[in-house]
């Protein structure tokens, strides 16, 4: 590690601790030759998750994205923010375990309906006439019937 102050390559680890959001180590360090104090961060470096559209396009995987479909659908439904992130966050995490770098968009589509199933039956439907592209009302009674 390089001194920000001396530039010198000699430096030691006097603590190490996670960071307050558990998602980096930090550590202070002192330089040998100027005995200032400084602090680095490691984190993981995350792998870019691309999105195949039903198109073909490659799209990179983006949270805020997801964010927003599930808000447009929880829209006047008793749906707190942090249950969206929550359902965000658990998407995220199953598309990243998976052992690839690209996920076809039908499968977060599906996540994403699994989900709202769970969190709210009307956000749900809202979102499944969008995803699944209703035409008329007899697409919504099917609907309505599955879930039943």
């Amino acid at each position: 590690m390089v001194c920000p102050y001396c530039r010198s390559t000699e430096t030691k680890v006097t603590d190490k601790r996670p960071s307050a959001d558990q998602k980096a180590i930090r550590r202070r360090r002192e330089c040998l030759q100027c005995e200032k104090r400084f602090t680095t961060y490691e984190r993981v470096e995350a792998v870019d998750l691309f999105v195949i559209k039903k198109d073909g396009r490659r799209e990179r995987f983006d949270p805020s994205k997801l964010k927003r479909g599930l808000m447009r659908a929880c829209e006047k439904r008793p749906v707190s923010l942090e249950k969206v992130e929550a359902v965000v966050e658990k998407i995220e995490k199953e598309l990243r375990r998976l052992k690839t770098k690209e996920v076809e968009s039908i499968k977060v589509g599906e996540k994403v309906m699994r989900e709202l199933k769970r969190l709210d039956k009307v956000a749900y439907i809202r979102f499944a006439s969008v995803y699944r592209d209703f035409q008329d009302v007899k697409d919504f009674e099917q609907e309505i019937k599955k879930m039943r």
